[in-house]
């Protein structure tokens, strides 16, 4: 679980079975991530268990060779959550993306 920032380096070392990018969830409420499960589901297990709530919890794709406008794909089965409007894969509320944003850019120094 990230709480302090790493370099982008660390995050491309993630890479695995995946060559171009590196799935991801990300806590918005207690601002922290886990990065590199095979599954979002798995990352969000490490999360529920450390304490976090479901409802602030979303599924991200991160593509290091991206630049910063495309590097961050808002995509998961994890986040397809009728009660919280959210009926898609993506994240479908602005504010939200925009805080998944403020975590990723708080805790992936990007040069």
């Amino acid at each position: 679980m990230l709480t302090e920032a790493i370099p982008l380096t660390e995050v491309v070392g993630l890479l695995g079975s995946y060559s171009d990018f590196v799935k991801a969830v990300v806590d918005v409420s207690r601002r922290v991530m886990v990065v590199g499960g095979e599954l979002h589901a798995d990352d969000e297990a490490i999360l529920l268990d450390q304490g976090s709530r479901q409802e602030n919890l979303w599924g991200i794709n991160l593509y290091p060779s991206e630049d910063d406008a495309d590097w961050i794909e808002f995509d998961s089965m994890i986040n397809i959550r009728p009660r919280q409007g959210n009926r898609s894969r993506g994240v479908d509320d602005r504010e939200t993306r925009h805080l998944i944003r403020e975590v990723v850019d708080s805790l992936v120094a990007r040069p």
